[in-house]
């Protein structure tokens, strides 16, 4: 006579341990030795707590998992994160800016005076630019520059700033070549 599965799986049941006949088929895990039950508000308010001392989420999680038995993926902990009051500044190390120090004048190679403009390449790129940046000059003023894909150079005051002289313009053009270097 043949046997139906039902019989094979509570042999298989009762060979591995399992009880039959209960909702579960298969074995609950063990309970954390610090059991602490919590209620959906009293979890929210633990974990906005932890998190506005500047916990980090995946320290939370463990903590979580460990101490009261709550088992969260990173991405769940980080949603149900978003919803709450967290002050999330906190998170974020703090970085203090560099002192900037005053650079005495220096002589060029050729014995005049160095260019006091200051020439900087911007990373991101300007719309309608293939490369762009700002500038400083000698007399105080500073602009934003572009140049366009057909070699043109564009230079747009900032606000407030005075114009810049016919000096700096030159000397602008000057330190653009020197710094590009070969670049365009």
């Amino acid at each position: 006579m043949e046997t139906s599965w039902k019989t094979k799986l509570s042999a298989l049941a009762e060979k591995v341990g399992v009880r039959t006949g209960t909702t579960s088929p298969l074995p609950l895990p063990p309970l954390p030795e610090k059991w602490d039950p919590m209620n959906i508000d009293e979890r929210n308010r633990f974990i906005a707590q932890k998190l506005n001392e500047g916990m980090s989420l995946s320290d939370l999680q463990k903590m979580l998992a460990k101490d009261h038995g709550i088992n969260l993926k990173y991405l769940e902990l980080r949603m149900l994160a978003a919803e709450l009051q967290v002050n999330w500044d906190r998170q974020d190390p703090k970085i203090e800016p560099a002192k900037k120090t005053a650079v005495p004048d220096l002589l060029a190679k050729d014995g005049k005076k160095a260019s006091r403009t200051e020439v900087s390449v911007s990373k991101l790129v300007r719309p309608g630019a293939v490369m762009s940046g700002d500038v400083t000059f000698a007399s105080g003023a500073s602009a934003e520059w572009t140049l366009d894909n057909y070699g043109r150079l564009g230079l747009k005051p900032a606000p407030g700033s005075e114009k810049p002289t016919e000096e700096d313009l030159v000397e602008f053009q000057t330190e653009l070549q020197r710094k590009l270097g070969g670049q365009v």
